[in-house]
């Protein structure tokens, strides 16, 4: 047995890519999109033909419209590869207007409603601010289900998890990026892999806090730098891992064991912690790490956007 399949035992396997020709090869339940993912692979020869098309159909349309018609696009042509559900994105440039997040959010079922596809085999992808959350809690309660993304901090998991919404993503890879430079040249890369990764320890803080006080939110560990990262979240309730670390655990036939695991996070003694808005923006606040990436990553996902809308104006 590889490790992809071993890992497959414990935990739900979701392929982070816009490039749905791989999928097959992976057989992943659940497939991710952001906005600089669906930008790569529209650049892509092989995806050219579903910018064009869409663009020949609704040229007539708001920019903003034909936007969210290529990326249901896209979720569409993935939804016919996996099993499971296809994560797609809302305008990061709406991160801080609960408001104009849901009334997206919902033009995107809408959308994907009138391909035939069921509510429950998508998931919006919101930012994870304090009007974002708001947003996904609104959404939750009318059938809409969210994957809280650009998450950092703990106090953005918990108050996801107050939200009640269904899935968060916190971000490894970028953690680890955050603490690595910080360290400099003082950064010991054996010492700080794998249950030491400073990401590795984000997720499992959540997870165990999840866990513990029996919160059904699902923990999605995401944007993974390598291999150990992953084997150390073996038992997390889904990861979601791109093309070529798929490829590295399917090619590596050693020993994967299982490192969370719901039982021993339940028997831990653990403070419970809830956040109000002033709370969780002191919270947010203090933390520099968290703080810092989510506002870098908006900024990246918001550029992307804009590309993405010039390559549709240029079409």
């Amino acid at each position: 047995m590889n490790q992809l399949d071993a890992l497959k035992r414990y935990t739900t396997v979701v392929a982070d890519t816009g490039d749905f020709l791989q999928l097959e090869q992976f057989q992943p339940r659940d497939a991710t999109t952001n906005p600089s993912l669906i930008l790569k692979s529209v650049l892509k020869p092989e995806y050219a033909h579903l910018l064009a098309d869409t663009v020949a159909r609704f040229r007539d349309r708001p920019l903003d419209q034909i936007v969210d018609r290529l990326l249901v696009r896209f979720g569409c042509e993935i939804l016919g590869r996996v099993p499971g559900r296809v994560s797609t994105e809302v305008d990061a440039r709406l991160s801080f207007d609960s408001a104009a997040t849901v009334a997206r959010a919902e033009r995107l079922i809408e959308l994907y409603q009138a391909e035939g596809v069921p509510t429950d085999r998508v998931l919006i992808k919101i930012a994870a601010t304090w009007e974002g959350i708001q947003a996904a809690a609104q959404l939750e309660q009318r059938g809409i289900h969210t994957n809280l993304t650009l998450l950092f901090a703990f106090c953005q998991a918990v108050a996801c998890g107050q939200a009640k919404v269904q899935l968060i993503s916190p971000f490894v890879g970028r953690i680890y990026d955050w603490y690595k430079k910080q360290a400099g040249s003082s950064w010991d890369e054996a010492a700080m892999s794998g249950a030491n990764d400073p990401g590795v320890q984000s997720v499992r803080q959540i997870y165990e806090f999840y866990k513990h006080f029996g919160i059904a939110t699902e923990v999605m560990g995401a944007s993974f730098r390598n291999v150990g990262q992953i084997q150390a979240l073996a038992g997390c309730d889904l990861l979601t891992i791109s093309p070529d670390l798929l490829s590295a655990l399917a090619a590596s036939d050693e020993p994967l064991a299982r490192a969370l695991d719901p039982q021993a996070a339940a028997a831990l003694e653990l403070p419970f912690v809830q956040y109000d808005e002033p709370s969780f923006r002191l919270a947010l606040n203090q933390d520099a790490m968290g703080t810092e990436k989510l506002a870098e990553g908006i900024r990246a996902f918001c550029a992307d956007a804009v590309k993405l809308e010039q390559l549709i104006l240029a079409a």
